[in-house]
């Protein structure tokens, strides 16, 4: 999902080994956004100036502290300690003793719980959605919409608490009967990236819990305050339920943690959301000692539109999928394939619709596109726009950094690259969209699905047979199937989900 070199998670300044806020100049404390009073109402979510990020049943760190940035202003949040070594292994013993206790609990009564971790969240949705659009980035209807995400898994999770079932099976044996019955796993680790820094922990916390998992979750480093917000209000409803804290963990951390989650034998189940490249060294790990791991890597999605697709969706619905969180999502459409018929027409179109894009703090609700999340993403950014002019493509709007605070850069099409040019392969984490020609169905079928990274894609047509082949075995391989509609979107339920 994003590119990161040899390691676990982003990195983000650090502070020394200091040990408390009595330590630090009065001048940088002050310059601290947490202690300005717009942003008082980060305090209501039980955040300070120096934040514990360990969370076993009670709050510690002994690790690092790292400063956590606004990447609309790139001015310091607040800060969070770290988890060390010596944290980790405290926490994972204290969760798997949580699960004797959990694992006890019936399903129903478990769905009961979950079901107070989604109400909690709505009573904290705004705000807590403010925070998301503050720390990662991504505009406020985002940020609110990400932790309504998890409010909605938690209510689906609910419903399959009272429905976990196995069938019984006839025996060879006279007499008797098979009955299958599912257990649970254990200890379920979690770490999630920074682009959608809530859901993501949702997505596999609330089914986790309502299986009698207990779970440890490892936030991107750069989204420290957010898992920190989230887990003080998970820890709230298990402490009213009187259950372990430990039940839903935390360490936060870099890669050392991640590491040391891969290789952990206790770790029963490892689900990781991150990069390809990543992903792939967590898979190997995990491998190594024969564990399980459930992997979300990287996504280098399409958007096809044929000479009869409907231009007033195609245009939009491009635009919200390559353009929404500043192209930072798993899901973003990187290339756009357009019938030669109508590729002239669909850029033009695009370009105006570029320029109408409202630009600005994303927690401002009428702000359509905010910053990248770091400065190393605008530099690889720009790296991308200067490798696919090298490759043979033309920037037909965009392409640049915006004068401006921040990590701000421009949305970009480009034109005139090959379909396998390397670039176009390459998945890269910022509102790219590299535009393409082709003359036939079996032509661009087959450049879809020629790129390593298959996650979502879509096709708009009104000739149904050709949707149904696009549905069918020789049509798209990705894991998610569009019609009409853009690459991006949120959705639970289903095999996806």
């Amino acid at each position: 999902m994003w590119r990161v070199p040899r390691q676990l998670c982003v990195r983000v300044a650090r502070g020394g080994k200091l040990s408390g806020p009595r330590h630090r100049p009065a001048a940088f404390m002050s310059t601290l956004l947490i202690n300005q009073a717009q942003y008082a109402w980060l305090k209501e979510l039980g955040l300070r100036e120096e934040n514990e990020g360990v969370y076993n049943g009670s709050w510690g760190g002994r690790g690092e502290v790292i400063t956590t940035y606004c990447p609309a202003n790139n001015e310091p949040i607040a800060r969070v300690r770290q988890a060390s070594v010596a944290d980790y292994e405290e926490t994972v013993k204290k969760a798997r003793e949580a699960w004797k206790v959990w694992a006890e609990v019936p399903a129903p009564k478990r769905g009961e719980v979950v079901r107070q971790i989604g109400d909690a969240l709505r009573e904290k949705i705004q705000i807590l959605g403010n925070l998301v659009s503050l720390e990662m980035g991504k505009i406020l209807v985002e940020g609110v919409g990400e932790v309504q995400e998890y409010v909605d898994v938690c209510d689906y999770a609910v419903g399959l608490s009272r429905m976990i079932g196995g069938p019984i099976l006839p025996s060879e044996r006279p007499g008797h009967a098979l009955i299958e019955q599912w257990n649970p796993v254990g200890l379920v680790g979690i770490i999630t990236a920074f682009n959608f820094p809530v859901a993501v922990y949702g997505w596999n916390n609330a089914i986790a819990m309502i299986c009698g998992n207990v779970c440890l979750w490892k936030g991107a480093p750069t989204t420290s305050l957010i898992s920190v917000a989230v887990t003080k209000i998970i820890a709230k409803v298990l402490e009213d339920n009187k259950l372990p804290g430990a039940i839903c963990s935390l360490t936060c951390g870099g890669a050392d943690i991640g590491t040391a989650m891969a290789k952990d034998e206790r770790v029963n189940l490892l689900s990781f959301t991150g990069s390809t490249q990543v992903g792939r060294q967590v898979a190997l790990m995990v491998q190594e000692r024969f564990g399980r791991s459930l992997l979300e890597l990287g996504g280098n999605n399409a958007i096809i539109a044929f000479e009869d697709a409907d231009l007033s969706l195609v245009v939009p619905s491009v635009l919200f999928a390559a353009v929404g969180t500043a192209g930072q999502r798993c899901t973003t459409a990187r290339r756009l394939f357009l019938h030669e018929s109508i590729h002239d027409e669909v850029v033009n179109r695009l370009k105006k619709a570029y320029a109408q894009i409202r630009v600005g703090n994303p927690w401002d609700s009428d702000v359509l596109y905010g910053p990248l999340h770091t400065k190393q993403a605008v530099s690889m950014f720009l790296a991308a726009v200067e490798d696919a002019k090298k490759e043979g493509g033309t920037v037909v709007y965009g392409g640049k950094v915006m004068d401006r605070p921040g990590n701000y850069v421009e949305p970009t099409v480009v034109t005139g690259l090959a379909h396998n040019a390397s670039i176009a392969h390459t998945e890269t984490f910022a509102p790219i969209l590299y535009v393409f020609k082709f003359k036939n169905e079996e032509e661009v079928f087959a450049w879809n699905n020629e790129v390593k990274q298959g996650l979502s894609s879509s096709i708009f047509t009104k000739d149904l047979g050709r949707i149904f082949r696009w549905l069918g075995p020789k049509g798209s391989d990705c894991g998610i199937v569009n019609v009409n509609i853009p690459t991006s979107g949120a959705e639970i339920g289903g095999a996806f989900a």
